[in-house]
């Protein structure tokens, strides 16, 4: 009796081994149960794998993220996760649903295949399938059509369906697009309308742009209102609720705390491109040739911090405008440099006489001098720079030129962000009567503060002074704390209750409605 008990054992092993009381996956509990089918009891996992795989491989070269998808299953043994979870209850009906009324965020929803993905709902539910087999490529197509949609529609809305930073050149702003790791915690979240409503952008701004669109009914306005409704699904830095913004469109600069608007101004931003400038630049890129060169003075998107100011600058001139501006002049008036107290500097040395330098010798592609505008009244920056980190060398300043803040196209500047009222923006930032009264100072003004009369009598008192030759130099002082900027691109806001438009002064909304002809 024992020898016969010890050999059951192993054939009740060898048995389970084979898989002959194997239980069916849980896609086919739940398909069996729901429809109250017995083939999908059937299911056999090896021969949907198959399915699924093929299936995968031909429809994942025109995803956006093949790679995210593919590991997400391959991590999952190729299981039909959103089908097994999201079909009984409903859920991926409801997908289907937001990807319909995807047009409410001006784009289509032909692009998520939505009437595919509701074919295939229709199919799977009309349970019709003669043999389990029959029901392998509409599940796996259903469930890869699903995961896609789902990823591509979640990440439009929170991130936007492009990334500005790979369609305009001078798009310095590191907005934040999604990743590998967030998307495969949506694939796997068992919460799927939550994520789907989530994702909908809730930002008053976008709201109104929103009720706009729906309302409006001529296709340039529907147009203007779609480009920056993606505009604000682009997820900005975080600034906090005490920050400055420049919109290039509106050619104003505006100081928020808490939504408040503390200080707004009017400014003055770089001058259009060159009408052609693409094909023009092609040409420059092959001659080498500054006259063949087209000009660009667009002022970059960026985001940064402001964390000086100087008072009485001075204005380092950047290559580019010493080949096209200051090299001509110089030739044409051979005391135009000293006339605009511009030095000029040959290998790190002051010339001290720069009139009599032969500009003819000299070719402007190759000019050896650096050239550098003292402080003083003439200076092109004004009165006032206001400096943060950027990689192209902008920065706000002062004008000794206020002409420009009459004009209602204010793209006139070198690519510098000219304000209107750059005393006022330095008391804000100083946040303190003493050092704003040094500041001030600095600049021949008197304090705001009669206690601090003597510094101004002081510096009054050197420059009446006969016996000495007194010179400006500039003056560095620090904001109370650094200001988060955004130089931004809106030709569309709301704003007390109504939207505002404002031409498109860089041509940059047609080149974003192109980018997105695909969404759309």
């Amino acid at each position: 009796m024992k020898n016969i008990r010890f050999l059951i054992v192993p054939v009740v092993l060898f048995i389970s081994a084979c898989g002959w009381f194997k239980s069916p996956p849980e896609i086919g509990k739940v398909l069996a149960e729901h429809f109250k089918n017995n083939i999908y009891k059937d299911f056999d996992t090896v021969a949907y794998d198959s399915v699924f795989v093929n299936t995968l491989a031909s429809l994942s070269h025109n995803f956006a993220n093949p790679k995210t998808i593919k590991s997400f299953y391959e991590a999952n043994n190729d299981e039909p996760r959103l089908v097994t979870k999201f079909f009984v209850n409903g859920t991926l009906d409801s997908l289907t649903h937001y990807l319909e009324n995807s047009t409410a965020h001006g784009l289509n929803p032909a692009i998520f295949k939505t009437d595919e993905i509701k074919a295939l709902l229709r199919e799977l539910a009309a349970n019709k399938f003669k043999k389990v087999d029959d029901a392998y490529p509409v599940i796996a197509k259903l469930e890869i059509l699903s995961a896609n949609a789902y990823l591509n529609y979640t990440n439009f809305l929170k991130f936007g369906v492009v990334n500005p930073r790979n369609i305009f050149s001078r798009y310095y702003i590191r907005v934040k697009r999604p990743d590998s790791a967030g998307m495969l915690n949506l694939l796997g979240s068992d919460h799927m309308l939550d994520s789907l409503k989530s994702a909908q952008p809730v930002s008053p701004q976008y709201k109104a742009l929103q009720a706009a669109y729906l309302n409006a009914n001529g296709a340039d306005e529907k147009r203007i209102l779609a480009v920056n409704m993606e505009r604000f699904r682009w997820r900005m830095p975080v600034t906090g609720n005490n920050f400055v913004q420049v919109n290039i469109p509106d050619f104003r600069l505006t100081w928020f705390d808490n939504l408040d608007t503390v200080i707004t101004m009017k400014v003055c931003v770089g001058g259009k491109r060159e009408n052609g400038y693409e094909e023009k630049m092609k040409v420059y890129l092959k001659s080498h040739n500054l006259d063949d060169k087209p000009k660009n003075h667009e002022t970059p998107l960026l985001y940064s911090e402001i964390n000086s100011i100087q008072a009485n600058p001075i204005w380092n001139i950047p290559v580019s405008i010493a080949q096209s501006e200051i090299y001509w002049m110089a030739r044409k008036d051979p005391y135009y440099l000293s006339n605009s107290n511009i030095n000029v500097y040959y290998k790190g040395k002051l010339i001290a006489e720069p009139d009599t330098i032969n500009w003819g010798n000299y070719s402007r592609d190759k000019l050896p001098f650096k050239f550098k505008q003292g402080s003083g009244d003439g200076n092109a920056l004004g009165k006032f720079k206001f400096i943060f980190n950027n990689s192209s060398s902008i920065y706000l300043h002062d004008t000794n030129n206020k002409n420009g803040f009459a004009l209602r196209n204010r793209a006139i500047s070198h690519g510098c962000v000219r304000i209107e009222k750059p005393l006022e923006f330095a008391e804000k930032l100083v946040g303190d009567t003493y050092t704003y009264d040094k500041l001030r100072a600095e600049v021949d003004l008197p304090p705001v503060d009669s206690t601090h009369m003597k510094w101004y009598q002081k510096r009054m008192a050197a420059k009446a002074d006969t016996l000495k030759t007194f010179q400006l130099k500039p003056a560095w002082f620090a904001p109370k704390k650094r200001i988060p900027l955004l130089i931004t691109y809106f030709t569309a806001w709301s704003q007390n209750g109504r939207i505002e438009y404002r031409p498109d002064v860089y041509e940059m909304d047609e080149k974003l409605w192109m980018a997105m002809k695909k969404y759309r």
